[in-house]
Order: C-alpha cells, then structure tokens, then sequence
C-alpha cells in the first residue's frame, strides 16, 4: 500500500494517459474575470501583489480585483484604500477564516470566471490568459495554474522540492487523462456558475472548491503554463506546520463534504488514491515495522533493519540539521517529517482541532 501511494498511482495513471488521453481544447478569449483574494495581515506583500495584477497581459477593462481582509490589523486595511482606484475591497472587522473572506469577496465579484490567489506568490504577467484559455473547452469548469517552488539553498528544502515535482507528475497525468482531485491554491480559476459558497473554517478551498466542479459533471484542469512563484520557507519547522495544516484539512473535508466516500463522488478512486492513502502510510509505516520485526526468516530481517536505518537517518537530519545537506539523509528526514505531519494531522482531526487560519 505504501508503495502504491507514492509510485504505484502514478504508472496507473501513466498507464491510463497511454491508452486513453482527454485533450484540452484551448483558444484565446477574454471574459469578464474577477480576481479573488482573502487577505490577513498581508502589509508586508499586498503592495506588490497589486502591483503584480495592475502589471498582468489581460484586458483591464475585463479584469477585476476583489480583495477581503479577514480582520487583519495591520497597515493592510490602508493599503487597500490607498489603491481604492483599482480594487474592489471587503473590510471585514473580525477575523472569521480564508474561506468566510472569500464568501464576502465572491459578493462584490462581477466576473464570468473567477480567479482566485493568496498574497504571497508573484504570478506571471501571461498567467490569467492562460488559465481563461481553457475555458475555451465546455467540459472544463476549473483550471489550475503551476507554482514554482524556490529555496536559497539546498537544504531539507531541496527534499521538499522532489516531493513537489512528483505531486505535480501526478496532477498533469490526472489532467491528461481526466480531472485533478486539487488544485493550485494560489492560482486557480472556476467558472462563476460552479461557485458554491465554502463552509465557514474550511482549510482547503483548493480542494474542496474543485471537487464539486467535477461532482457537477465538469473537468478540473491543469495548464502548466498558468505560473505563480513561491520561495520554499527556510524558517525552522514552517514548512512542518503547512503539511499539518494541509493534512488536517484532508481530514476536515470527509466531515464537511461526506458525499466525498459515497457513489455520488465521480472523484472517489482518485481522492483516495491521491489524498487519503497518504492519510494512512504513518500507520502501514508503524505496522510494517512492527510485522517486520515479528516475522521469521532473512527477509524480514533484513526489512526490519532496512526500516530501522531509513529511521536512524531521519533522526539525524532533525538533530543536526547541517546534516540535511547530504541528499540521503534530506530525503529520509523529509520523508519520516511529512508522515509525523500526517499523523499530527490525525490528531487533529480526532481532538476536533480546527485552527483559523494565520
């Protein structure tokens, strides 16, 4: 099972593209877009991101900006205001979550297609007209854009990057041959009609959003062209604290949305081949180990203490973090911290803790 979640998957879909690919049909238009952004505390980089959307290769006569402050209490508010000229923006005096701004932001939307992006991430000047390029295709009912992940140097970052670049093979094979169980929360768009409004504390939006296009018979795209830059956090234990974060949402969305494990779930195989089966590999981990370690023969010796090394390492990587540059060990580290993410994130689940986002 562990196997299969990481490569296993993949050759299906492999397999699947081979035999029978879904093209995209793709053209340049220019509809009616609105730009949706929740933003809190974002003083540091609303400025450039507005900056960033006024600079974009769009019509702007048909582009339009919408920007919600969730309860943000810094210089956030009056930057909005400075640039009242060219964005639409909510004020909202309490922060209430990511997913409740972006409910007041879809209410002063005016868009055929909406857009939505996080502050942080610079987007190419081409990214819009990219992902509209595929609403050229009737079938198509969300697009997801690429983020590019970027890191001074190479440290338990540069892991983190492999990782990245295989989850991105999967989504461009679940594309080909169909639809992508999530998108890019940093550039994605959404035809208006599909819009449905987000239950208030929702970590994943990307998620949750594109799964109910594809419930209302819609593909969910992938344009690679579509790009959104980000730098990988050098800040000790941020990237940890995502993946829980994440992780915790996978958990989240089987309470908020219970159709996700029923038939009427054209996604299923896909959401527990993509999401869920990462759920469970910390404990097929621990259980491996623990059969390993009672079974008879050389074999299993020898996969037991396989298991103990791969460990062993890991730890190292987390007490000397100088350590991480050797690629083994990077990966080894990397690998163990995003399973113990993952069961932090069951936790979570099980103890009902779902923190507002920060």
């Amino acid at each position: 099972m562990v196997v299969y979640t990481y490569f296993g998957y993949v050759v299906l879909l492999w397999l699947q593209v081979r035999l029978r690919r879904r093209p995209i049909v793709q053209q340049k238009i220019t509809p009616p877009v609105s730009v949706i952004i929740a933003a809190h505390n974002e003083q540091n980089g609303l400025a450039a991101k507005l900056e960033n959307l006024r600079r974009m290769e769009y019509p702007h006569d048909r582009m339009q900006v919408v920007v919600a402050s969730d309860g943000s209490t810094d210089r956030t508010v009056d930057i909005l205001r400075e640039h009242a000229s060219a964005v639409d923006f909510v004020i909202l005096e309490r922060a209430n979550g990511k997913a409740a701004a972006i409910n007041q932001a879809i209410k002063q939307a005016n868009g055929e297609i909406f857009v939505f992006m996080d502050t942080r991430q610079r987007v190419a000047l081409d990214a819009i007209s990219h992902l509209v390029s595929c609403f050229a295709d009737p079938e198509v009912g969300a697009v997801s854009g690429e983020l590019l992940l970027d890191t001074d140097q190479e440290t338990p970052s540069d892991a983190l990057g492999i990782y990245w670049k295989i989850e991105k093979v999967v989504r461009r094979l679940e594309s080909a041959s169909g639809s992508v169980v999530g998108v890019t929360g940093a550039i994605y768009a959404i035809r208006r009609e599909h819009y449905i409004e987000i239950p208030p504390g929702t970590i994943l939006d990307d998620v949750f959003v594109p799964l109910h296009v594809a419930r209302n018979g819609k593909r969910v795209v992938f344009q690679p062209s579509a790009l959104a830059y980000d730098r990988l956090s050098q800040a000790k234990g941020k990237e940890f604290s995502r993946k829980v974060r994440t992780l915790t949402g996978n958990y989240q969305l089987l309470r908020l949305a219970p159709w996700l494990l029923s038939p009427s779930n054209p996604m299923f195989f896909r959401l527990v081949s993509h999401k869920l089966l990462r759920l469970a590999v910390p404990f097929l981990l621990v259980l491996m180990l623990a059969s390993s370690a009672s079974a008879p023969g050389i074999f299993y010796r020898a996969a037991f203490w396989g298991q103990v090394a791969l460990y062993v390492v890991a730890f190292m990587g987390a007490v000397l973090p100088s350590a991480r540059s050797i690629k083994p060990v990077s990966v080894a580290y990397t690998f163990v911290m995003l399973n113990v993410a993952a069961a932090v994130a069951f936790y979570n689940f099980i103890a009902g803790r779902y923190k507002v986002w920060t």
